[in-house]
């Protein structure tokens, strides 16, 4: 049932309580002929003003604090009709004229000085204090006021969210309104969150034709994106494009879509090139993702090529202090790895759990020290940054962080400014994507070492690309796959099964209940059963037998957010179970989640202004319900998420597989039901179980299980940087 539209006429605005820019929210107290006392309005209205006067459609909501308030859904604006009102209207919205002239304006011309104000301004000389230049600032301050108002009217007529407004302004000035007339489909390209269904909705309502070539141009580009960044491709075939478009829009003419096409390649949007090395033809790139892989490839060549010689006497000579640091002495494979990575300008080390990746890290980040050379370390997320420095015992940041960015989306480090390092060591290297990669090859001197170290076996990275997959499969990266499993290792079932479910076997079971097990496979194959067995084990079984804290140390990872055992259900029930409402415990709600103090959040987009970042983990230390803000502990940095960043915020009670990468938990259970099969896939379940330090339990079906683990190519990505290394490094006969 839908909520029913209350409507109140000629309201004049008193006060304005809040407003954000951003989004335009605002929260305003408004008199009402017919409504005792003043009334509270929300919602998205852009900058109101005292003394203007509304025409509101909304719904009557209960606030449990600021009691009854209207819910505006669509408002129009008209002038002030009483003295008052205009005087309160112009001191209000007019930059530079304050209570004393907006009263002298009104004695001078009454209510009719707005309608001056349009059509001739110039009368406003004949006020005292009004020079030629007061007037100036106040048309320019009235024009754009009015234009925002105009600009709000209009989108909202034609169904577009005026949380954008502000935005739109902001892009196309006073020439807003007439821009999207001319072609709406300008906003999906040009601002982030204004995807193509919002603008076609708009072009449709202003009579654009459902073939006309700006709507197959921008239909063109949307799937596009949306395909690549969906399933992390680089690229897409034409004829999938073109037959994906046509089904999309239900579009007959298959030829009108290619001149679509070919005329976005003429206006550089997108690159059609054939890939011979692949077999493949008409390979369509958004032009951007295009040279991504065009710099990557140009960027390693160059930096591989300008040698910085570090001799192997040396190296050797360095070894035993390395050694006696380490308290052991390094295998043959591991001393290796150690020459190869100081010796090359570029250098890989990849494996699974239990093969030393930590050591011989540690081992060669020592070892550049001994050498006298300055080092960097970086890592995709917090956590990894983390983890990283506490296993080297040398600082380790976020690559965002290291390359220092910035409000405008670059960042500090970059072509034009060098990171001032010897060696940069990045860490979870599989969750880097093509742009992240171009961005730290920009910011590397060529003087500078690149060591990427990495589980190529995990999940790729959730951006476009297939960064250290390819540069292992382009064999032109010096590379050391590390196999050996260590003794220690080895007694691990975590470790074992991990390697057994790469394999594409399935786990093997501690014999008995044994009391060092630290691997459980469940087989359950009713999903409410399978829901009730995560709920037991996290709340109750676990935190008994283990004594591990269900808030801090266990994570529930699922391969989906729908569904019984997906985020969404289970991060409801276990809220329900560890952190229940009470009634000293304030909270907010949103449209899917509510939020109280001790509650495990999650980041779901980079704010890259509080320092918080997609995937990173927290805890809410308080909830203010006044200002709908919520202050949260992001490993040990304390930050105010705001009313308009709610929505970036997640429970994380239950996360999915994909968030998780970069991370490790002391305990985690996993469910794996057939109704996840279409994201069942090998390298799923096996980050999954690798984000276990200490304890994994895994519930499920036997035959979902087995789906997963014959799923070995699904995921396979659509690129083609592993060629055009091997074409840049055999053309140039370097390797």
């Amino acid at each position: 049932m839908q909520d029913e539209l209350s409507h109140l006429a000629g309201a004049e605005v008193r006060s304005v309580l809040y407003h954000n820019k951003e989004n335009g929210y605002t929260i305003a107290k408004v008199s009402v002929q017919d409504e005792p006392g003043l009334v509270s309005i929300v919602g998205t209205m852009g900058e109101l003003v005292a003394g203007a006067t509304l025409d509101l459609h909304g719904v009557w909501t209960v606030h449990p604090k600021f009691g009854r308030q209207l819910e505006v859904r669509t408002f129009e604006e008209s002038r002030p009709a009483t003295e008052n009102g205009v005087i309160r209207f112009l001191q209000s919205s007019i930059k530079g004229v304050g209570e004393k002239t907006a009263t002298i304006m009104v004695e001078e011309f009454g209510v009719g000085v707005l309608d001056l104000l349009d059509d001739d301004p110039e009368r406003l000389l004949s006020i005292k204090g009004i020079s030629k230049k007061k007037l100036k600032d106040i048309i320019e301050s009235w024009s754009k006021q009015r234009e925002i108002k105009n600009l709000l009217v209009f989108l909202q007529t034609h169904n577009v969210p005026t949380t954008f407004a502000g935005k739109i302004f902001h892009l196309y000035g006073a020439q807003a309104e007439q821009k999207l007339r001319d072609n709406p489909y300008d906003l999906a390209y040009e601002i982030r969150g204004v995807g193509f269904k919002t603008a076609d909705q708009m072009a449709m309502k202003l009579g654009f034709e459902p073939d006309c070539a700006q709507r197959l141009e921008a239909a063109i580009v949307y799937h596009l994106f949306t395909y690549c960044e969906r399933g992390g491709h680089m690229f897409i075939l034409k004829d999938k494009l073109l037959a994906d478009v046509a089904r999309m829009l239900d579009a007959g003419d298959f030829n009108k879509l290619e001149l679509a096409l070919f005329s976005l390649e003429e206006k550089k949007r997108v690159r059609i090139e054939d890939l011979p090395e692949q077999h493949l033809t008409d390979a369509v790139y958004l032009m951007h993702y295009y040279h991504w892989e065009n710099e990557i490839t140009q960027r390693l060549f160059q930096l591989v090529s300008h040698p910085t010689p570090v001799s192997r006497k040396k190296i050797d000579k360095t070894l035993p202090r390395v050694e006696d640091k380490l308290g052991f002495t390094l295998s043959d494979e591991q001393r290796e790895a150690v020459f190869d990575a100081c010796s090359n300008k570029v250098f890989i080390i990849t494996g699974g759990p239990g093969t030393g990746k930590t050591t011989i890290t540690k081992a060669i980040t020592l070892t550049l020290k001994e050498l006298g050379l300055k080092i960097e370390q970086a890592a995709p997320t917090g956590r990894a940054a983390k983890r990283m420095a506490e296993a080297t015992g040398h600082p380790a940041r976020t690559v965002h962080r290291l390359l220092q960015f910035q409000p405008d989306g670059g960042f500090h480090y970059c072509e034009d400014q060098k990171l001032k390092a010897d060696v940069l060591v990045v860490d979870e290297a599989s969750m880097v994507d093509s742009q992240l990669f171009v961005a730290i090859l920009r910011a590397l001197p060529h003087t500078c070492r690149l060591i990427l170290v990495g589980d190529v076996n995990q999940l790729p990275s959730v951006g476009p690309g297939n960064v250290l997959g390819d540069l292992i499969n382009s064999h032109r990266v010096p590379c050391a796959v590390l196999t050996h499993i260590f003794r220690q290792a080895q007694e691990s079932f975590i470790v074992v099964n991990a390697h057994r479910i790469n394999q594409g076997q399935f786990p093997r079971q501690h014999p008995g209940l044994a009391p060092e097990a630290d691997f459980f496979w469940i087989p359950q194959e009713n999903t409410a059963k399978v829901q009730k067995l995560i709920l037991d084990s996290v709340c109750d079984r676990i935190p008994k037998r283990y004594g591990l804290d269900p808030l801090r140390d266990i994570q529930v990872l699922t391969p989906m957010h729908k569904g019984e055992v997906g985020t969404q259900a289970l991060n409801a029930a276990l809220q329900e179970r560890l952190n229940p409402p009470g009634p000293h415990k304030p909270e907010i709600k949103r449209k899917f989640a509510t939020y109280r103090e001790g509650d495990r959040v999650i980041q779901l987009k980079n704010n890259y202004d509080k320092e918080i970042f997609n995937g990173d983990l927290g805890w809410i230390l308080e909830v203010d319900t006044d200002d709908n803000e919520l202050f949260i502990e992001f490993d040990g940095n304390q930050v105010v998420v705001e009313a308009g960043e709610l929505d970036e915020l997640g429970l994380a009670y239950a996360v999915s597989v994909h968030k998780s990468q970069g991370s490790e938990y002391p305990a985690v259970v996993m469910p794996i039901v057939t109704q996840h099969y279409m994201l069942l896939q090998r390298n799923l379940l096996y980050t999954g179980l690798t984000r276990a330090r200490e304890l994994a339990v895994l519930i499920g079906s036997e035959r979902a299980f087995r789906i997963g683990l014959d799923n070995a190519t699904a995921g396979k990505r659509s690129t083609n940087l592993a060629y055009r290394l091997q074409t840049m490094f055999s053309q140039n006969r370097l390797i």
